[in-house]
């Protein structure tokens, strides 16, 4: 892959940050010296307002072991990614990334559609930091939960396009 472009754990997508300022894909990496305590949004990335915090999870990719058990709003799936803000949020103020944050989900499964993103998006907002932010500092601007579409369709985040390794080639 080329520099700026992290490629997902089962080697399917790849996202295409060469249009960012800045760019990881390789969190986990970092934190495997340390006895993997923590998790990690699968990508981070920086243009010139916000930091974004990507978590990606695709149960539609083939090879998935019974993709159609996959329910991403059970409770502990959804405390699972909003854990990963958090663990994330370290490392970024271990850099001094301080611009506000935004953490998307890009979230694929075979019943998902735009209602139970949205469903998905409530809950896991009751995980995240809003209400705690409201007596100190800011620590996360928002959360969506978009479909692999739905991001490289949206004005902003097009510039950092979500595609098929295969396709890239």
């Amino acid at each position: 892959m080329e520099e700026n472009v992290w490629m997902e754990e089962n080697g399917q997508y790849a996202l295409d940050c060469r249009n960012a300022v800045w760019s990881f894909g390789r969190l986990h990496d970092e934190y495997a010296v340390i006895g993997n305590l923590l998790t990690d949004a699968d990508f981070l990335l920086e243009d010139e307002k916000f930091i974004y915090l990507v978590e990606y999870k695709n149960a539609n990719i083939p090879g998935t072991s019974n993709p159609g058990a996959f329910n991403p709003s059970v409770d502990r799936k959804i405390e699972n990614v909003s854990r990963k803000f958090y663990d994330s949020l370290h490392y970024l103020n271990i850099l001094q990334k301080n611009k506000p944050k935004k953490y998307i989900y890009i979230l694929e499964y075979p019943s998902g559609d735009s209602v139970s993103r949205r469903m998905v998006r409530n809950k896991l907002k009751r995980f995240l930091p809003f209400e705690l932010q409201k007596k100190g500092c800011q620590l996360i601007e928002s959360v969506e939960v978009l479909s692999i579409d739905e991001w490289n369709n949206d004005s902003n985040y097009r510039k950092y396009p979500l595609l098929r390794v295969a396709d890239m080639k």
